[in-house]
């Protein structure tokens, strides 16, 4: 499978960062900042992105600081399973973005929890879909680190790119000197 992550063939899917669950997430300042890195590369590349929201009516929605950040038309999926993919709706979702913007081989991963609902899309990612999955390892977080730790051993061990975030945007931008990489920059300093 292909390693590499390029901004014409890939998308975002944002996992589960609402409210109230982001309140227990032992590293939930690194996950928002680094999901608005993501967010904000995305818009400027135009990286499409589905966001996902767990069980909204009793958690949440997703926190208002990424809200504002997601690009007009994505499709935002309210779920209670723990796989994305599993959800109602993600199956189209996925396939209007690979119609509408190109074909997407490689998911970008994010979110909450680690071991729960990012891993278990992540299996279904590769199983069902064939996809290249890069997880974004700083912008993904659980109750506790040693969880968090865990599931990024098991991703890495299913054949998941488990990465900062960091690296997935300077590998869309591709190179430097760019109007985008200098409008991203900033992100990083």
């Amino acid at each position: 499978m292909r390693r590499s992550i390029k901004a014409r063939s890939s998308f975002l899917l944002m996992i589960d960062i609402q409210e109230r669950l982001m309140q227990a997430v032992f590293n939930k300042d690194e996950v928002i900042r680094n999901s608005s890195r993501l967010l904000t590369a995305a818009g400027e590349l135009s990286v499409p992105s589905i966001v996902t929201e767990q069980y909204p009516k009793g958690i949440g929605s997703t926190l208002p600081e990424l809200k504002e950040l997601i690009q007009e038309g994505t499709s935002v999926i309210e779920k209670t399973e723990f796989s994305c993919c599993e959800a109602e709706g993600f199956a189209d979702a996925f396939l209007n973005l690979s119609f509408s913007s190109g074909t997407k081989d490689t998911v970008i991963l994010f979110g909450v929890e680690t071991h729960i609902c990012v891993l278990a899309t992540a299996i279904d990612m590769l199983e069902k879909y064939n996809l290249n999955v890069v997880v974004a390892a700083d912008a993904c977080g659980s109750r506790t680190e040693e969880n968090h730790k865990l599931a990024l051993d098991a991703l890495r061990s299913i054949g998941c790119l488990v990465v900062p975030t960091e690296t997935v945007i300077y590998h869309m931008l591709s190179k430097a000197g760019t109007p985008e990489f200098k409008k991203l920059l900033p992100l990083f300093k």
